[in-house]
């Protein structure tokens, strides 16, 4: 009897290990931090960014540091899409230490991997992957983070695959990203991270 409990507990702990979490609960902000003076707020049960009067970088990052993981999620552009999904980052007000997962405009790598204030791009998708994106419309990324390894995949395609030395080195939160310009605004909703 004792050893059949002890094989249902293992088990059932190893069921929740696996399980996915929600980063974002669609009622409010809790267990994240805003970086800047962009906006980011609740809408209909979308997290939503825009930019604000300083058109400035902006970054809203989870309380909690994340490792090795696989992350969900789904974003709409509206108006200009540059954005992005940072991994193991940290931000020091507006100036992030990290690795970007790209959300942008057609035309600009989504999916590719920047390294901001540091080597800059390190990966793009080829071209031709671009069509994967769909301008104006819900669009689903995955990205999986495991040691040196990072690999993107935009509603289904297979977007970069990097092994990196630094990247396996970075520790840090999972970060979204409006970029300066103004004129910004993304949704995103079923944020979802389930750690390797």
């Amino acid at each position: 009897m004792k050893k059949i409990l002890l094989l249902v507990t293992i088990l059932f702990s190893t069921l929740t290990f696996a399980q996915k979490k929600k980063l974002f609960n669609g009622e409010n902000l809790d267990g994240w931090t805003i970086y800047g003076t962009e906006k980011w707020y609740v809408e209909d049960g979308l997290l939503v960014c825009e930019s604000g009067p300083d058109k400035a970088y902006g970054y809203f990052g989870t309380n909690e540091h994340y490792k090795d993981f696989e992350l969900t999620l789904e974003f709409k552009q509206e108006a200009n899409g540059n954005s992005g999904v940072f991994i193991r980052s940290t931000v020091d007000g507006t100036k992030v230490s990290g690795w970007q997962v790209e959300v942008a405009p057609p035309g600009h790598s989504t999916g590719g991997v920047y390294e901001s204030y540091g080597r800059g791009w390190l990966i793009k998708p080829d071209p031709e992957k671009d069509k994967a994106l769909k301008m104006g419309k819900w669009n689903k990324m995955k990205i999986r983070v495991k040691g040196d390894q990072l690999t993107s995949w935009l509603n289904g395609t297979e977007m970069v695959d990097i092994t990196d030395e630094k990247i396996g080195q970075g520790e840090g939160s999972v970060a979204l990203q409006i970029h300066d310009g103004g004129g910004i605004k993304v949704k995103w909703r079923n944020i979802k991270i389930k750690e390797l």
